[in-house]
């Protein structure tokens, strides 16, 4: 199989997820849960992943933000999450990181 533009992927995440909810709470969809969209495809939908990447659920928005940074920097290593947060702005990050916060 080959591999998959990123860009793409997110994309595709967000129409999947928007294409999922009512069209009475489409409106409502904030900026950071677009963002975010594209973490639930190996974090899994409600933060729990399904498989070895590790889960997101319960995490408070400074230690997602925090990881995201470092992933960002190089500080925390990884084979995918430094790339994928090289095309997000601080800001992107600080919205993403609050959104996935207020998940339980």
């Amino acid at each position: 199989m080959k591999n998959l533009d990123p860009i793409f992927c997110a994309g595709l995440a967000i129409l999947s997820h928007a294409a999922l909810m009512s069209p009475l709470h489409a409106g409502e969809l904030s900026r950071g849960a677009m963002l975010s969209a594209s973490c639930e495809g190996c974090h899994g939908t409600d933060g729990h992943s399904p498989g070895s990447i590790p889960s997101i659920a319960g995490k408070n928005a400074d230690y997602i933000k925090l990881a995201m940074q470092d992933f960002r920097s190089g500080v925390r290593k990884s084979t995918v999450m430094g790339r994928h947060m090289k095309g997000y702005t601080e800001e992107e990050i600080v919205l993403i990181a609050e959104y996935l916060g207020q998940r339980k």
